[in-house]
């Protein structure tokens, strides 16, 4: 590949480094490994052997299509790839995933544990990630109630990673996935982080400097943790960030920016919030709002936030839907901040269940188990792990630190409805390349190349049909260093430089865009579309003439309007 990317350091221009180590000597989960023989799995390894199957993501089939990264002058001969790289691209694992998923532990839940996973892998999941809600009761007794439903399945489902984290009620603001590296301390990092930071158990959730400090203070306990080896890793990822507005551009700064030069904590948001299916109109679904976005400005809000940031845009979250908006605004300072897209699965769409009866949440800490309830129940506006929405982390193996890992370099990318089902990105220039969340360092007037490999859907989504992207669009911004003023929540430089209309319905697409030669650092990430619906963007057409519309309130069908969007690449010339 001309270039060993595995041993190289790169830098974001907030002097944060990453190194690559070689890859840690993990087994492949059962599904991918070609030389166990179909008979030889469970029905969820089954499934997920077939979706990578007709994906074309097992196997050869990949390397064909040149998805695996060789260029098209080293490609190998199909047959000759090995039988277990199908799903490595560039030494890297991809695997699919959900950091927002609730259970009988949330007040507001439902299904036991075991059901969320064995959804999750029914549903082509890799990694899940357990969020109850932060409360007193989840303080007191569900955070650790919890932890052996989340063992045993462990234990049960080997081919699916599962975290333990809870849904922080961030003091100040909205709420946030926490989770851990599993450990003899998860539980007791977590009971203490929760106690002592989460907004609803210290009566912090107010819009006021002292709440928002108790909020940093959180991700530096976490830091400390990590530090002090209490844990082997923490994450967190801000959730449905414009849905109420109280997510203010200067306190999605300050998470960032917690932990200063250790590890970070706070590495990005949800691009899409979960409860997708709750736009479905009557007499289908529950006709609210895509997400739930249905809110309006009220005293905690930031008053900089115009109406339409309350609303999902093409079923993804304004501050990612908008092109020069407040996402780009982060990436324009140089720094990290990626997203992500998941369920916030609490009650599923078409579902059949309901709690089981007696048992006292506040004295328990969880509800009976689910028993049928002899009804499909269509009020509810949520899917299971993996049915719509993914995100998809290129791992360094299959182990839970190289997701944690994969997550915090961002090399990352958010799908809805398997409109996609794999992306390659590579920047490329002076002997040297990057993918999503590195940054490719050259010489200033390098000229630098953007490679997209693409695998089309290869079968049916979860709704039951094939789903056709119709455009990619390459989207590029310049990085101006850090704001003078952190409310700052647009990016004037970045915009839609180009799109690739896809005539093709399956198989692998190669799309290359030229940077030329480039002078002065920048960005650049990527956004496709089933083509059903689009507008203008915020920022006019001469920034994004065929964005995301606004999501309708109480008429917005989710499987009829697919995006994808990557995370981005940095290209720094010095």
């Amino acid at each position: 590949m001309g270039h060993g990317h595995h041993h190289h350091r790169h830098e974001h221009g907030d002097g944060h480094t990453h190194a690559h180590g070689p890859e840690e000597a993990t087994a492949l989960p059962a599904a991918f490994d070609t030389s166990v023989p179909d008979e030889a799995l469970t029905p969820e390894q089954r499934s997920r052997r077939s979706l990578l199957r007709r994906a074309g993501l097992l196997g050869a089939g990949l390397a064909a299509g040149g998805v695996l990264g060789a260029t098209p002058a080293a490609a190998a001969p199909a047959a000759a790839a090995p039988a277990t790289a199908g799903r490595r691209t560039h030494g890297f694992l991809w695997l699919a995933g959900d950091h927002h998923i609730h259970t009988q532990y949330s007040s507001d839940g439902k299904y036991r544990v075991v059901d969320q996973v064995r959804q999750g892998a029914r549903h082509g999941m890799d990694w899940l990630v357990i969020t109850d809600h932060g409360s007193a009761t989840h303080a007191k007794i569900g955070v650790e109630k919890v932890n052996p439903d989340i063992r045993e399945a462990r234990s049960a489902y080997e081919d699916t990673l599962v975290f333990q984290g809870l849904e922080w009620n961030i003091p100040g603001a909205e709420h946030g996935t926490v989770f851990v590296h599993p450990g003899k301390n998860e539980v007791s990092v977590l009971k203490q982080f929760e106690t002592d930071y989460d907004g609803s158990v210290k009566g912090a959730s107010d819009s006021t400097p002292a709440n928002e400090a108790l909020a940093v203070a959180g991700l530096a306990f976490l830091g400390d943790q990590v530090r002090r080896r209490k844990v082997k890793d923490a994450l967190m990822l801000a959730n449905h960030p414009a849905r109420r507005g109280v997510d203010s551009p200067h306190e999605i700064r300050a998470w960032r920016d917690a932990t200063g030069s250790g590890r970070r904590i706070a590495v990005g948001f949800e691009g899409a919030p979960g409860h997708q299916a709750a736009g479905l109109p009557t007499p289908l679904g529950m006709a609210r709002a895509r997400g739930i976005y249905d809110n309006n400005p009220s005293a905690n809000s930031f008053a900089g936030y115009p109406l339409e940031s309350y609303r999902t845009w093409g079923g993804f979250d304004w501050m990612t839907a908008t092109v020069g908006g407040l996402w780009d605004s982060l990436l324009a300072e140089g720094k990290p901040w990626w997203i992500t897209a998941n369920s916030d699965s609490h009650q599923v769409y078409a579902d059949t269940a309901v709690r089981g009866p007696g048992g006292d949440f506040n004295a328990n800490g969880r509800y009976e188990d689910p028993v049928y309830g002899g009804r499909i129940d269509i009020t509810q506006g949520d899917y299971w792990p993996g049915q719509y929405s993914r995100t998809h982390v290129g791992a360094d193996g299959f182990s839970y630190a190289a997701v944690m890992d994969g997550i915090r370099a961002g090399r990352v990318w958010a799908d809805h409805g398997q409109l996609i089902s794999g992306l390659d990105v590579r920047v490329s220039g002076g002997g040297r390349w990057a993918t999503l969340g590195g940054a490719l360092h050259v010489r200033k007037g390098t000229n630098v190349t953007l490679t997209v490999d693409i695998a089309l859907a290869g079968g049916p989504n979860w709704a039951g049909f094939t789903p056709e992207l119709a455009r990619v669009d390459v989207i590029q911004g310049d990085v101006t260093g850090p704001v003078s003023d952190r409310d700052t929540f647009t990016a004037p430089t970045a915009k839609v430089v180009t799109s690739y209309e896809i005539d093709k319905p399956s198989g692998t697409v190669r799309l290359t865009y030229r940077l030329g030669r480039v002078d002065r650092p920048l960005y650049v990430r990527l956004r496709g579309s089933d083509g059903n619906r689009s507008a203008v963007g915020a920022m006019g057409a001469a920034v994004d003439p065929a964005g995301p519309a606004i999501d309708v309130v109480g008429d917005a069908d989710p499987w009829r309007d697919l995006w994808f969007y990557s995370n981005p690449v940095w290209v720094l010339p010095s």
